[in-house]
């Protein structure tokens, strides 16, 4: 592997490129949000996990073949393990969780911060994975890794939520039934980040050349950088290095993430960075070792800390693997949601229909759901990530069934949110547009447009541009016209901004529940 100080590098974000012949890949490998990832390789394949919060399906699992270039794989959880769940709980759910593969299968264990650490297991992470098994429930336990020794004996760490717990900036060891589904000891405290490293949580635990290292996110989301302890024993002492950080260049906040080895025997690191409403995006670095420490990204003042690269030659793994992306634009004729599709809350599969109309989506407007006026709080409400900084999305959607009182569209979800809908009333359908300001405290809707309109089939559509500028339109005979004024998303509750679909109920009830259908939903 070149050393990073050698490559010139682009700014140009996602994709790849050659540079004297070399292909090399550009930073973000990932525009999404998939927060806290972790990733492994087994055989030639590469997979990644990250956190996903209240959003269901749960736990996305993506796979590479060369860790520049990802799908969406499949979900390990369908539903949240907990009633409460049912109801939308904007923060909570799985964070940071952690996957590996052991004595023939895969392991992946993740926290819900107020039941506890749970474990899933698959011996294919593209079918069914077991249903979630409480490893040792209590508040604020996060972040679980394990790790399982030469020498046969199993261990767990994890750090702590303040939020929870009361504490934070600590790690605790362990140790676990080789089976995974028991911690054997109340834990033992195996590092305190302090002043140095305040709020470091995340921990990845590995072991390499006699040595157990720790990989260990510290200082925060938004400005933090990546930690690494190093022992020669388990359970410590652990000397701490900074590995990683910001430096010069414009990407914050790069850490909380995994290395991986290909089979050639190169090491690479992934992590995130905040990017306000887009969420936490993903960068590759190179990893190297000198005198057994990891050196990540490039390292210019030769002090063992790297500054992240935007561009390098891609990881050496044998053969060319075309250029792709993450899954998004659904035409419904599947007889399955898309991959990219998750709700706010555990789902009921009586919420949609892809079989009743073909080819077409059917979103039921059903008081049953229970659904408040604040679709914030609507566990019914169908979304997916941002997928880059700047992007188009239209929807067909035919509103002739909807009952009076009900409204169906395109909407961009976060703290604030906004939306494109027909709206059925006594006189009529009308076309709307709608602004919720500070949606996560019940502040009031505003409409800024109501346009009356004979036909209930229309094309909605949202331009996306830099700093998630949200202009909304419909077409008409025209060709597009705007739809209210332009509106810049908000991030969500440790996610970011999403866009998709809905169908809800305004007010009260007087009549047969209606529906709606949506032909097709794709992106620009």
């Amino acid at each position: 592997m070149m050393p990073p100080s050698t490559i010139k590098t682009h700014r140009r974000q996602g994709g790849s490129r050659s540079v004297g012949g070399t292909p090399t890949y550009n930073n973000p490998i990932i525009f999404a949000d998939y927060s806290d990832p972790d990733v492994i390789r087994h055989g030639k394949s590469f997979y990644l996990v990250a956190s996903s919060f209240n959003c269901i399906p749960g736990l996305p699992i993506l796979h590479s073949h060369d860790l520049v270039n990802w799908k969406i794989l499949n979900y390990a959880v369908k539903n949240l393990p907990h009633p409460r769940y049912n109801q939308v709980q904007h923060g909570c759910g799985i964070w940071a969780p952690a996957i590996r593969f052991h004595e023939g299968k895969f392991w992946i264990f993740f926290p819900t911060p107020d039941e506890g650490i749970f474990m899933t297991t698959a011996t294919d992470p593209s079918r069914k994975w077991s249903e979630p098994h409480l490893v040792r429930g209590g508040k604020g336990l996060i972040d679980p890794c394990p790790f399982w020794d030469d020498d046969g004996h199993a261990y767990l760490v994890h750090a702590w939520a303040r939020s929870r717990a009361g504490i934070q900036g600590i790690l605790t060891l362990h140790r676990m039934s080789p089976d995974g589904r028991t911690l054997l000891d109340s834990g033992t405290t195996i590092f305190e980040g302090g002043t140095r490293h305040p709020t470091i949580e995340g921990p990845k635990l590995y072991k390499r050349n006699g040595y157990y290292y720790i990989f260990a996110p510290a200082g925060g989301v938004e400005a933090g950088w990546q930690t690494v302890l190093r022992s020669t024993n388990v359970f410590g002492p652990y000397h701490d290095r900074i590995v990683l950080a910001q430096g010069t260049t414009e990407i914050n906040g790069p850490h909380q993430g995994g290395w991986v080895e290909t089979s050639s025997g190169e090491s690479w690191f992934i992590h995130f960075q905040d990017r306000g409403a887009y969420g936490r995006i993903l960068h590759l670095q190179p990893m190297q070792w000198i005198d057994d420490w990891p050196v990540i990204g490039d390292d210019r003042g030769r002090d063992g800390t790297g500054i992240p690269v935007r561009a390098f030659p891609k990881p050496r793994v044998g053969g060319n693997h075309r250029t792709g992306k993450l899954q998004t634009s659904d035409e419904f004729r599947s007889r399955k949601l898309g991959f990219s599709w998750q709700w706010q809350a555990n789902y009921q599969e009586s919420w949609y229909s892809l079989s009743a109309r073909p080819g077409w989506l059917r979103l039921f407007c059903d008081a049953r759901h229970n659904q408040p006026s604040n679709l914030w709080r609507a566990p019914n409400v169908l979304l997916q990530k941002f997928p880059a900084e700047e992007f188009s999305v239209t929807t067909r959607l035919d509103a002739g069934h909807l009952a009076i009182g009900e409204q169906a569209g395109l909407i961009v979800m976060g703290e604030d949110y906004s939306f494109a809908a027909v709206r059925r009333t006594p006189t009529g359908l009308y076309l709307i547009r709608v602004v919720r300001r500070n949606a996560d405290r019940d502040g009031h809707e505003i409409e800024q447009a109501t346009v009356p309109i004979l036909r209930a089939t229309v094309v909605l559509g949202v331009n996306v541009r830099a700093g998630a500028i949200c202009a909304f339109c419909h077409s008409d005979d025209r060709g597009s016209v705007p739809l209210g004024k332009p509106f810049t998303a908000r991030k969500g509750k440790w996610i970011g901004a999403k866009v998709g679909l809905f169908c809800s109920l305004v007010g009260n009830r007087d009549h047969k529940p209606g529906y709606a259908d949506f032909d097709w939903f794709r992106f620009a």
